[in-house]
């Protein structure tokens, strides 16, 4: 068992010092392997209509290209229009909050705000977005003075869609191998573990980031019917901050109720804007968490916060895109580790056992009962009946 720990430890190791010395390799082979694990339900399900897996995964691919050129080709023009209205409104933005925001709250509340001096903040991003394309034209040109620093790039980019076809093709048949490899002293054990692992990492990813998504549309498409110009951006960014309980809403209902105080300066536009983010809360707890979580237990949000962290700090891109995964499986352990406790003797004994010092329980001597005429009349012989003495 000793030589076994050992054994575990040395191959732990291994891995780690991999991930951090190939890091840049694996990165998109770990891109690939995440897109091959949110898409294997789909693909299990275009099995069951009796489509071979070659078939199936085909159609997910192909699926996927489409969609992938619909959003290079309409939606990221669209939303690149957005940040360009957002910047430009940003200067009223402020100046409102300076004239108008700041100076009530201070005659209200009696507070010393100040609003710090963004001004320059804000020319340099204006002028940095209309130099977007020469700064994008400069990075390529960068790229490209050096030929095997671009052809590792295109490299890159090229065996993401690669990999993750074949994962997916092979993904069953990969955690069949994976398996069949455990030692069958411990497979039990690790299946299990690996079901409730995937089952946390499912809830967080996969319906998490379906409701993101859904309200990101809600709030996009409710702020772009109120008729604020830059709705459906501040839509999409609460929508995509939403795996943090409120904060997407409370963010986006700030942004939204400035941007709208700005542009119409009445109340009845910050009055639909806050209809909006309370619709799509009333949406989330009701509908699309029941329907796309379930009663799974996810990941707490300052974990995934942590993870992400922590990741990144540690291993790069690739940390990032370990750190859900790597959280999930750890979560499941600790739970495992808590109910072995909490079952074993350690948790059980007493505390005279494991110290011998430790003074004994003082045994408590309950009086006797005093007896009262009729617990004697009825505690005292039979007498017999008359004629019998």
């Amino acid at each position: 068992m000793t030589d076994l720990r050992w054994q575990m430890l040395a191959l732990f190791v291994l891995l780690t010092a991999a991930l951090y010395f190939l890091a840049p390799v694996l990165t998109p082979f770990a891109v690939a392997a995440m897109f091959a694990y949110l898409f294997d339900p789909l693909a299990n399900r275009l099995e069951r209509l009796k489509l071979s897996r070659a078939a199936a995964v085909s159609i997910v691919f192909l699926a996927l290209t489409l969609l992938v050129l619909l959003i290079l080709l309409l939606l990221i023009p669209y939303l690149s229009r957005q940040v360009a209205a957002f910047i430009n409104h940003l200067p009223q933005w402020i100046g409102w909050v300076q004239t108008v925001a700041l100076p009530w709250l201070s005659a209200r509340f009696d507070l010393n705000l100040e609003m710090p001096d963004v001004q320059q903040l804000t020319a340099a991003l204006q002028e940095h977005w209309k130099e977007a394309g020469g700064v994008a034209a400069t990075v390529v040109a960068q790229i490209s003075k050096s030929g095997f620093a671009l052809l590792s790039w295109i490299t890159r980019l090229v065996v993401v869609p690669v990999a993750f076809f074949y994962l997916l093709r092979d993904w069953p048949l990969m955690v069949k191998q994976i398996h069949d490899l455990l030692p069958r002293s411990v497979e039990p054990t690790v299946s299990r573990l690996a079901r409730e692992a995937d089952e946390t990492l499912s809830a967080f990813v996969r319906g998490q980031l379906s409701v993101m998504i859904a309200l990101g549309a809600i709030y996009a498409i409710g702020l772009w019917a109120v008729g604020i110009d830059v709705g459906p951006l501040i839509g999409l960014i609460a929508g995509l901050i939403s795996f943090v309980p409120y904060l997407g809403s409370i963010i986006g209902i700030l942004m939204g109720v400035i941007a709208a105080l700005v542009q119409y300066g009445d109340w009845l536009h910050v009055v639909l804007v806050a209809i909006v983010f309370v619709t799509g809360q009333l949406l989330e707890g009701y509908v699309l968490v029941p329907r796309m979580v379930g009663e799974k237990i996810g990941l707490h949000p300052l974990a995934v916060i942590f993870a992400v962290l922590a990741g990144g700090e540690l291993f790069g891109f690739l940390g990032v895109l370990l750190a859900l995964p790597f959280t999930s499986v750890l979560i499941v352990v600790l739970r495992y580790a808590y109910a072995r406790y909490r079952a074993s003797e350690l948790y059980h004994t007493e505390a005279s056992a494991l110290n011998p010092y430790a003074e004994p329980a003082p045994q408590i001597i309950m009086p006797e009962p005093v007896a009262t005429a009729d617990a004697k009349e009825a505690a005292a012989p039979p007498k017999p009946p008359l004629g019998e003495a």
